[in-house]
Formats: C-alpha cells, sequence, structure tokens
C-alpha cells in the first residue's frame, strides 16, 4: 500500500488536540518530535518534555486528497497563523522487515553478545543475551550503553551482586547476570522500564535472579557492582543516593555523559570513588572507579 506523509510545526501544548483532529481526518499515525533546535535536553525524574515546538508527521492513505487536508489544517483554531505544510511520498516496502534488517548480533569484548531473537546466535558458548529492539530504553546499540556493556564483560562478575540504576530494558542488570553475577537489582523511576525489564529477564531464563524496583519501594541493600547509564544532570543530583547503594570496594560505573560534561561529574564523585581515566565513545564518556 502506498502512503503519503505531511509534516508542519505545531506548538507543544497543542499536540493532542492536533493528533485528534488528524486522526478525524483519516489520518493512520501521527508523531511527533522536537524541532532540531530543540532537541537535546535532560529530563529529571517528574519532568515533562520541555521542547515549546514539535514536528508533526501525519501518515495518509496515498490516495487522500492532501490539499484538503492542508487547508483543514491552516484553519484550525491552534495556530496564530497558517503553518508551513510539507507532503511527500513514502515509498511502499515491508516495514517490518527493513526494521529488523537494520539490527544484527553485536559482540563486546571476548564473551558477551547481544543478539535480537529472530537471529542465530553467532556464538552459543559465549554469554548471549536475547535483546529485540523495543520500547527504546537501550538494546546496546547506543554508545552510553555500549561503554557500560564493555566494562561489565571487562570485570569479574562471579558471584556478585550488581544493581543497574536507571535498568531501561534491562540489559545491563540482564548482561551482568548472564557475565556470572549472583544477583541484579535493577531500579527506573519509569513503571513501563520495570516491565520492560522483567520481559527481558524471562526471555534470558535470569528472572530469578533479578529484583526490580521503582524508587520508592526500592528497600535497603548494599551492591558489589553499581552501573547508573542516565544522564549527567541526575547523576550528579544523585550521587549520594547512587554511592549510598555501595560498599567500600565497591565498583562503579557512570555513563550517559557528554564528553563536555564528564569533568563535572566526575568532580561530583572524587571526594568518594577513586576515579579512572575516562574512556570516551563518539561524543560519550564512561566515568568509573572504585568506592573509598
Amino acid at each position: 500500500m502506498a502512503w503519503v506523509q505531511l509534516r508542519f510545526p505545531v506548538k507543544q501544548q497543542h499536540t493532542d488536540e492536533i493528533s485528534d483532529f488528524l486522526m478525524d481526518l483519516g489520518c493512520v499515525s501521527v508523531t511527533f518530535t522536537a524541532l532540531d533546535d530543540e532537541a537535546i535536553f535532560e529530563l529529571f525524574p517528574g519532568d515533562k518534555k520541555i521542547w515549546q515546538m514539535s514536528h508533526c508527521v501525519g501518515l495518509f492513505d496515498a490516495a487522500t486528497d492532501m490539499s484538503l487536508i492542508s487547508a483543514a489544517l491552516s484553519q484550525h483554531s491552534s495556530f496564530d497563523v497558517p503553518p508551513i505544510i510539507t507532503t511527500e511520498q513514502v515509498e511502499d516496502k515491508d516495514w517490518e522487515r527493513e526494521w529488523m534488517d537494520n539490527f544484527h548480533a553485536m559482540q563486546f569484548g571476548q564473551r558477551l553478545w547481544i543478539c535480537p531473537s529472530w537471529l542465530d546466535i553467532p556464538d552459543p558458548t559465549a554469554c548471549n543475551v536475547i535483546l529485540d529492539p523495543g520500547l527504546a530504553f537501550g538494546t546496546g546499540t547506543h554508545a552510553t550503553t555500549a561503554l557500560c556493556l564493555e566494562w561489565l564483560e571487562g570485570m569479574d562478575l562471579t558471584g556478585k551482586t550488581v544493581l543497574d540504576f536507571g535498568c531501561g530494558s534491562g540489559i545491563l542488570a540482564i548482561a551482568a547476570l548472564k557475565l556470572g553475577a549472583k544477583r541484579a537489582i535493577g531500579i527506573d523511576i519509569d513503571p513501563k522500564a520495570i516491565t520492560a525489564s522483567l520481559e527481558n529477564a524471562v526471555r534470558n531464563k535470569v528472572e530469578d535472579q533479578i529484583e526490580l524496583y521503582l524508587p520508592e519501594d526500592a528497600p535497603i541493600f548494599e551492591t558489589d557492582v553499581i552501573v547508573a547509564n542516565i544522564l549527567a544532570g541526575p547523576l550528579k543530583d544523585l550521587q549520594s543516593i547512587i554511592v549510598g547503594y555501595g560498599h567500600k570496594g565497591t565498583e562503579l560505573a557512570l555513563s550517559g555523559i557528554l564528553a563536555e560534561q564528564a569533568d563535572s561529574v566526575a568532580a561530583a564523585y572524587q571526594s568518594s570513588v577513586s576515579l579512572n581515566p575516562a574512556t570516551q565513545q563518539d561524543e560519550w564518556v564512561r566515568i568509573d572507579g572504585t568506592i573509598t
């Protein structure tokens, strides 16, 4: 089936009503993204989207008269002036196949592989984590996650307890268990992340070794290894909480840090952690060390 999509800017406060309006006009899907100059931001617990303007993309059947759709949009009360609307044809493809073909098994260090479920495992003797790209959260493709996976792979985790702070998909906690950890704990502010982590733990047959909590439900505990892949701002603000889950000798890795943010994050931890030189991949860095 052929498709056509239209794009236009809209104020963030009007996205819900514009979405409903487009669906009433026959749109089959609506997505919103930040304008390019507002696309980089950090979310803290309880924050909402903070950009002021969004790009709206609506997908229609190619047989739709887009001139009528554009005319109706231009008259909508959400706009102070008629928006600049662009339309384009979308190539008809097997989108599921196209999406799946973009992902492949990835190796981290010597022992660890992250493998989509629809592909054969490259090395059955390795530590294999089966993880499908899903509701974002982390699949190993981003440098921040890769830096943490490489760090975990280089450690002897045998018999240790690992905390995945900001667990997302659970990829780091599950990888730690596959690499020999005895127990893993995941904490995340998003209930969807807890659900995703549990589903992935079941898929990897480690659900009996993992505990998952929202921050307000987490018990008091100490761990041997802590990995926190979030963002620089929360890493600094939550320093005492993150370090508090460790003890003297606990290994700690922090990620989600842009290179220009590394010094300020290191400064927040240097009083309680013996830090190693930062490790960089692309524009991202990992800071790691040992709690003193």
